[in-house]
């Protein structure tokens, strides 16, 4: 059952960042770019939202470098927190929950996956 549920794990985790990646596909990166620029960070850093949101979502649901995929989605989550959601850290939601829950949970099962690795129903089980 384990492995069962690391793939619950990596297909939810991919399938929801990866919905993240391809709204930024269709879109553009105009956004990110203009929030990377805020920041005073170099204009091509927005392209590691691709890596972390289309690049990162095909490892994990693969189970091809699923723990480097899962490290690439915290990683991903970090500058989230730092470029976009910084103001919300400590704040609540209507309901009283964490304002960045989401993010909390995205960030928190790509750290477990990281360390679980992605188990037996996976391309190469690293």
């Amino acid at each position: 059952m384990d492995d069962l549920g690391r793939l619950a794990l990596r297909v939810a985790l991919g399938v929801l960042i990866l919905l993240h990646g391809v709204s930024k596909l269709r879109n553009g990166l105009g956004p990110v770019e203009e929030m990377v620029a805020a920041h005073g960070l170099p204009g091509f850093v927005s392209y590691g939202v691709l890596v972390g949101e289309v690049l990162a979502p095909a490892l994990i649901m693969t189970g091809f470098y699923a723990r480097i995929g899962a490290l690439l989605v915290a990683v991903n989550m970090l500058f989230a927190f730092a470029l976009a959601h910084m103001a919300q850290l400590g704040q609540l939601n209507e309901q009283g929950g964490w304002a960045l829950e989401l993010q909390g949970m995205y960030l928190a099962a790509a750290v477990a996956l990281a360390l679980l690795g992605p188990g037996r129903y996976a391309i190469n089980q690293r």
